[in-house]
């Protein structure tokens, strides 16, 4: 099963044929879009390390990465290199924002190591000859992330010592198996290559909705996190930073075409339940190059949006019909029926526990159906979109007017479709 969670909606597809329209119908779910991808807040005081993460019936093996068994600090930091003599590893290569980060840092001169499956892409459709031209610029390496001796043979056939580890990991479906395989296993193991190889800094993509975190992505994430600061803590010489976006542009584009076509815009209660400051690829991809050599971004986590204020719903779609010509016209949807479709759901596991999965799609559409992708206070208890931070040029009007002419090329939803 696949997923994808834009702010304004919700669709299931899944990929062994059981439609979420199977388990529950309505006329409407097929139009409605929910996000996945996440977002992230500096407000990290909270107890990462001190609340039990859930695995469901799988247990995890710790993965240690300690200072001690790692390659000492260089006596001379990469930062007083030239880009050309800095080595990056970068992890998550061919993904939505991984290959835009390989070609800025490519462009900016460093000298880029690119891990990628030999069949990468939605579904594994590209093949090796596709990825590499994906990613010319960089010196692409084949290997498998989530499997550490693996992935340490293939950094060391590289030929050179990493200075930095750059991760643009995710999970493809959200699904409680590969967010911890993906978000913490995964990640960990190119923290622990990249060390043993003379890494001394991090930089993680990772997402501004751990900040509450209700779902297994989101706790992986939280785990990895609390400990690649950790390895800081105990090691003075290695540094990260950890950088968490808001809504991504293509999660929010999925109803340009039915806009277009003169169908209602869908979206939960009044349109006003969550807010973002998209971020386009490019803008991010050019901030985590930034997190490369700025020295301002060492050992901190960094929420980062795009211009402009934060939207809602509401605002997303009043903009979109301003743009086709039509007048508004928008389908509201209860928040109630994603409750029910939740409960009913977490009902079936117990009976079915193969519909694990399916019922965590459910809670990933509930939880981008009502929650901001903004800082969240928690001595206030709301989210404050002026805390949020904005980056970069690009705005959400000016992707749906490319959009509404160019269609969604390059912005394929792929194995994150979920409603």
């Amino acid at each position: 099963m696949s997923l994808f969670a834009p702010s304004s909606g919700l669709t299931l597809q899944s990929t062994k044929g059981h439609s979420f329209s199977q388990l529950f119908s309505s006329h409407f779910i097929n139009h409605v879009q929910v996000r996945t991808v996440p977002y992230a807040t500096p407000f990290l005081s909270v107890n990462v390390t001190g609340r039990p993460f859930r695995v469901g019936s799988r247990k995890l093996k710790p993965i240690i990465a300690s200072a001690a068994s790692t390659v000492g600090t260089p006596k001379i930091s990469f930062r007083g290199k030239n880009p050309k003599d800095i080595n990056v590893l970068v992890v998550g290569s061919t993904g939505y924002i991984g290959k835009f980060v390989v070609k800025e840092l490519t462009s900016r001169g460093f000298n880029v190591i690119a891990v990628a499956r030999e069949k990468s892409g939605t579904k594994g459709k590209n093949s090796k000859d596709e990825t590499l031209e994906q990613l010319n610029g960089a010196n692409v390496c084949f290997s498998d992330v989530t499997n550490l001796e693996t992935l340490e043979k293939s950094v060391q056939g590289s030929g050179v010592s990493i200075d930095v580890v750059v991760s643009c990991l995710a999970s493809r479906n959200g699904g409680v198996k590969d967010s911890w395989n993906i978000d913490y296993e995964a990640t960990k193991n190119s923290l622990i290559a990249g060390r043993k190889f003379g890494a001394s800094h991090f930089v993680l993509l990772s997402a501004i909705c751990v900040q509450k975190p209700l779902l297994e992505f989101q706790r992986a994430k939280l785990k990895f996190e609390a400990e690649l600061m950790k390895e800081a803590e105990e090691d003075k010489g290695f540094t990260y930073s950890i950088v968490r976006p808001t809504a991504f542009f293509k999660s929010l584009g999925g109803q340009v075409e039915l806009v277009k076509d003169g169908k209602p815009y869908v979206m939960f209660g009044d349109g006003k339940l969550c807010a973002c400051k998209p971020i386009s690829e490019q803008d991010l991809a050019s901030f985590i190059a930034d997190c490369v050599l700025k020295e301002d971004k060492i050992n901190q986590v960094l929420p980062i949006g795009g211009p402009g204020k934060a939207l809602t719903p509401l605002e997303q779609g009043e903009m979109l019909f301003k743009l086709v010509g039509k007048e508004p016209k928008f389908l509201k949807v209860p928040i109630e029926i994603m409750d029910f479709a939740i409960g009913f759901l977490d009902f079936l596991v117990k009976i079915f526990p193969s519909l694990e999965d399916a019922a965590e799609f459910g809670k990933i559409g509930r939880y981008y159906a009502a929650e901001s992708m903004l800082i969240w206070d928690p001595e206030t208890g709301e989210y404050n979109a002026e805390a949020t931070p904005s980056y970069g040029n690009d705005t959400l009007e000016d992707f749906f007017q490319r959009v509404l002419k160019e269609g969604m090329a390059g912005q394929e939803l792929g194995e994150q479709t979920i409603f």
